[in-house]
């Protein structure tokens, strides 16, 4: 299996919107968009993340397909780090695998991780690629419609 890590092309973008709206995986994320099928909305987001030189994004693909994106933003005056793939590449340590690439692209330390408590997978990534649990926060999750609890990690 191939991974590389590219620039974000506008031809990706039908396909992250296309992964916003399996409704398990925005379930897991819970910290998604106020409406995850407002393709407006959507596209407005992206033009203004790729328009800024604050936000590093990268699509990810896996033997030439596209299965995701991996990013890093600021939030909270900390350098954060997110990324999301397709359900279709879960389970194939692909997530670990870019996430672990990206760290060569953005080298700023500390660099944290957030995830819903309940996601392990996003965790388990982030411990794999030398994040370290910081602490527990709470925040209102788009996705649940309620405020639940989050895990912070980070990596030095």
């Amino acid at each position: 299996m191939t991974i590389i890590l590219r620039e974000v092309i506008d031809s990706d973008l039908p396909i992250f919107f296309q992964h916003q709206q399996d409704k398990e995986a925005v379930q897991m994320a819970a910290f998604t968009s106020e409406n995850p099928s407002d393709r407006a909305a959507f596209d407005a987001h992206w033009v203004k993340i790729r328009a800024t030189g604050a936000v590093i994004n990268r699509s990810v693909e896996v033997d030439g397909k596209l299965a995701g994106y991996v990013a890093s933003f600021e939030l909270f005056g900390e350098r954060n780090v997110t990324y999301w793939i397709g359900r279709e590449f879960w389970g194939q340590g692909i997530a670990t695998a870019a996430l672990r690439a990206f760290l060569k692209i953005d080298t700023t330390r500390p660099l944290y991780g957030r995830a819903a408590r309940g996601n392990t997978g996003s965790v388990r990534v982030l411990e794999k690629c030398g994040f370290v649990l910081t602490g527990e926060e709470r925040g209102f999750a788009n996705a649940r419609k309620v405020e639940i609890d989050e895990v912070v990690l980070k990596l030095n």
